[in-house]
């Protein structure tokens, strides 16, 4: 595609995604099926151009001011992914020099908002509970997540795929803290390859294989993922189950879970059950109350720990949506407890990094459920031979307490989880 065509498309889908009307990668896929014509490259561009200006957003919207043109055109410009000799290539003189002028802007020139492309609601209380340790989590939020894999063990060992992964010309290493986890460079077409179509493969994040793992499912077990969504945990523990006992995949959006069915057929699992709920009282947790030897509830959340994959999020959400969805965590983690049987376990956990939504919503449960005794999630991980299982977790007299990941400290996606045994 010509420099000024493609220009002129990241401008025509940024002004689609900064509507914020919908998802980004529902915008993006929507832009893609409208114009078939679009190549591999092309397509990569145009996405990536989008997401550098949603991570960026106060940033550039600054830099904007001081050029001409459609407002869009600008932020396209600031943001290019491809080539900069490519991208001047599409420029008028005029625009040249200005972005060359934004391009010499020194970092230590810029305010705060500038620098850390947060909304104000979300960075003061990152700040209060991080403190200096706030900057260099903002500035991991500003750059590409890495592509995790989660080697299904029912079909393959790591070490064997990777080796396959390398033939392929795709380098991977492994993950330093999931046993099944290998990190992909770059962005490679996975959906073609023998490892992904057999089932050997599942992309997923290195965090959510740790969630999965640190509910330790064992072979035989009645066991439900309360919120299972597209099934990205309940395949990691069906494999972990080894595909024998009973796993319910519960959601109640059944649309979700229809996204669970082809990931289901290339695992080879036939001990998942999945089933779409009315609400968290549906009859069907009313019927299994107290006879589930462990249950996850990866609750509904700001999704504010997958801002390395999702940006808009920090555009689309608002802390009234935040304190509505801390209600929401507290209704499911109550009723998914009633579940668990005498001496299972129950694991809540979120991709959020927001304390609201994290430690107040676990330690108001442990306050209302005395039934319930914590257990230390570093102490598990350590039992799971999980290495460096004490630099993943926090909170409690020994800082054990919790699981928690951060972007910057552990190269995951922000997860939290609490850990409870039923007495």
């Amino acid at each position: 595609m010509h420099p000024k065509a493609l220009l002129d498309a990241c401008a025509e889908l940024l002004q689609q995604v900064l509507t914020f009307e919908h998802p980004a990668d529902a915008v993006v896929s929507r832009y893609f099926r409208n114009h078939r014509s679009l190549g591999p490259r092309e397509r990569a561009t145009l996405a990536e151009t989008a997401y550098t200006v949603l991570r960026r957003k106060l940033l550039f919207e600054q830099l904007a001011r001081s050029g001409n043109g459609p407002r869009e055109r600008r932020l396209a410009i600031l943001g290019f992914a491809g080539p900069r000799d490519f991208l001047k290539s599409a420029l008028t003189p005029q625009e040249r020099a200005w972005v060359d002028d934004c391009d010499a802007v020194s970092e230590a020139d810029l305010l705060e908002p500038q620098r850390h492309n947060l909304p104000q609601w979300l960075a003061e209380p990152l700040k209060a509970q991080l403190g200096a340790d706030f900057w260099p989590l903002a500035e991991s939020l500003q750059q590409q997540a890495p592509l995790d894999l989660r080697v299904n063990l029912l079909k393959a060992k790591r070490e064997e795929v990777r080796k396959e992964l390398a033939q392929a010309g795709i380098e991977a290493v492994a993950t330093p803290y999931s046993p099944w986890g290998l990190r992909v460079q770059g962005k490679p077409a996975l959906n073609r390859l023998d490892a992904f179509t057999r089932g050997a493969v599942e992309v997923q994040d290195e965090g959510s294989q740790l969630l999965a793992l640190l509910l330790d499912a064992r072979r035989g077990e009645m066991v439900v993922d309360f919120c299972a969504g597209a099934g990205g945990k309940t395949l990691a523990i069906g494999a972990q189950m080894r595909n024998t006992g009973r796993l319910y995949a519960f959601d109640v959006s059944g649309h979700r879970l229809d996204a669970l069915k082809p990931r289901l057929a290339r695992s080879g699992l036939s001990n998942v059950h999945p089933a779409a709920l009315a609400h968290e009282r549906d009859e069907r947790v009313k019927r299994l109350a107290g006879k589930i030897d462990r249950v996850l509830v990866d609750a509904p959340c700001s999704g504010l720990g997958t801002l390395r994959r999702n940006p808009d999020l920090k555009w689309r959400q608002s802390p009234q949506a935040v304190q509505e969805l801390c209600a929401k965590q507290a209704a499911i983690l109550a009723s998914a407890a009633r579940l668990v049987k005498s001496g299972g376990r129950l694991v809540y956990a979120t991709c959020s990094v927001l304390p609201g939504e994290n430690e107040a919503i676990a330690e108001a449960f442990g306050a209302a459920h005395a039934d319930f005794t914590p257990l230390a999630a570093g102490d598990l991980l350590a039992q799971l031979k999980v290495e460096g299982a004490v630099g993943l977790c926090s909170g409690g007299e020994d800082g054990q307490r919790y699981l928690r990941l951060w972007p910057h400290r552990h190269q995951t996606d922000g997860f939290f989880a609490a850990v409870w045994q039923r007495s």
